[in-house]
């Protein structure tokens, strides 16, 4: 008997409910999904991960390291939304596997680069495979979410926090002992990941377009009593939120090994442990938002994993090393569990326009962190990294903002 790959696995029926949505939940084409946003987001943690050796070998200093994760994240933040208004229009099923080849490039640049312009071009050829990989994914993740949207988001997205996880590690055990070479023999995870992705667009191709057929002929497309201003007032609360939440996270994710560095001198491989620990945190907070989103609604998971992490991220600047190491996986818990909610939020507001809000919100949040990295960068070197935590630990007050939006959550769970 013959194997079924994931390009030809279809679930039992497609056959829209009176909702239009399809009646089962591909797990194998989210898993797939789940495991290449692994492998990509692994690839580019390695970036921000090698921050410390890359200061060092290349004589920069903090605000300079912040460029670099802003020309990362400004690449995928202007093309994301280009790339899901595109595919909006017409899908390109194959277009995650070819995203995955930019990151391919990316690497093996990075892994060869001898000046600092060399290494900028590296991280926005790294920043391009993004701008194409999430915006489609996150369509192919919907249509394959049988109606569990923010399951299937978070199942997705889980994926990229693991992979942001690993990244410090391999960054500790693989790269940091052998030097800025060895960054290219992650691109076999690279054509790994450009195969798997290959088939998931194979399925897409001959059925998941039809989902999405479907559910647009069924009505998927239906308004839900809001006006254009009331839509585009909500958009704007979205936008709030997602930049207290990524730029309060790109303190984390650029500064914090420096951070325990300076402050407890911690060795480079410790702090490195130490932001797996953290991102972690964040994979988990990522799996648990979704669901939970799916059943109480979105609003009430925003409340909670923004504006209820405000006492802990105040806390943080203000205690001892195994304090932080406990409030960093408290926040990266809390505070993950929101996007998820956001993303499914903000397509239920615009439905049928996945691929645009997908490219917006995720451009948003990359462009958002970057431009944090850069500034937070600037200012550690005005005053220290001690200071941007206590900075930022007010940015969690924006969650506030959460009290304005409708309660439509309901209506689409």
């Amino acid at each position: 008997m013959m194997q079924k790959t994931v390009a030809d696995y279809a679930p039992p029926t497609i056959a829209p409910t009176a909702t239009g949505l399809p009646t089962t939940t591909v797990f194998p084409i989210l898993f797939a999904l789940s495991f290449c946003h692994m492998l990509n987001d692994m690839m580019q943690s390695l970036i921000s991960a090698l921050f410390p050796m890359i200061k060092s070998d290349f004589n920069l200093d903090y605000g300079q390291i912040g460029l670099i994760t802003l020309a990362f994240q400004l690449t995928a933040s202007l093309l994301q939304p280009l790339v899901g208004i595109a595919t909006d229009k017409r899908p390109m099923p194959y277009s995650i596997s070819i995203g995955m080849g930019s990151t391919l490039i990316g690497l093996i640049l990075l892994s060869r680069a001898h000046s600092y312009g060399a290494l900028i071009f590296a991280a926005a050829m790294v920043g391009v495979g993004s701008a194409i990989f999430h915006p489609e994914s996150s369509r192919v993740a919907r249509a394959a979410s049988g109606g569990r949207f923010g399951l299937a988001q978070s199942l997705f997205q889980v994926g990229g926090n693991a992979g942001s996880a690993i990244g410090p590690l391999m960054a500790a055990w693989v790269v940091l002992p052998r030097g800025q070479g060895s960054i290219a023999w992650f691109s076999g995870t690279a054509l790994l990941a450009m195969l798997v992705l290959f088939l998931v667009g194979s399925w897409y191709s001959r059925r998941g377009l039809a989902v999405v057929a479907k559910k647009r002929a069924a009505g998927d497309m239906s308004g839900h009593g809001l006006s254009r201003g009331r839509i585009g007032f909500a958009i704007f609360i979205l936008v709030a939120l997602i930049f207290s939440k990524n730029v309060y996270s790109a303190s984390l994710g650029s500064y914090y090994t420096f951070y325990l560095i300076e402050k407890f001198g911690l060795t480079v491989s410790n702090a490195q442990v130490m932001l797996f620990v953290y991102m972690g945190a964040v994979a988990a907070g990522t799996l648990i938002g979704g669901p939970i989103g799916d059943r109480i609604g979105r609003k009430a998971v925003m409340w909670v994993s923004i504006l209820g992490v405000l006492p802990f991220t105040l806390l943080l600047p203000h205690v001892g090393l195994e304090m932080t190491a406990a409030l960093t996986v408290i926040i990266g818990l809390i505070m993950a569990s929101s996007f998820p909610a956001i993303l499914v939020y903000a397509q239920e507001l615009l439905p049928g326009r996945v691929g645009m809000v997908s490219g917006i919100f995720f451009g948003f949040a990359f462009g958002l962190g970057g431009l944090g990295a850069a500034a937070l960068g600037e200012l550690a070197d005005i005053t220290s990294i001690q200071f941007v935590y206590n900075v930022t630990a007010f940015l969690p007050a924006i969650g506030v903002l959460t009290a304005l939006l409708p309660n439509v959550s309901k209506r689409f769970s």
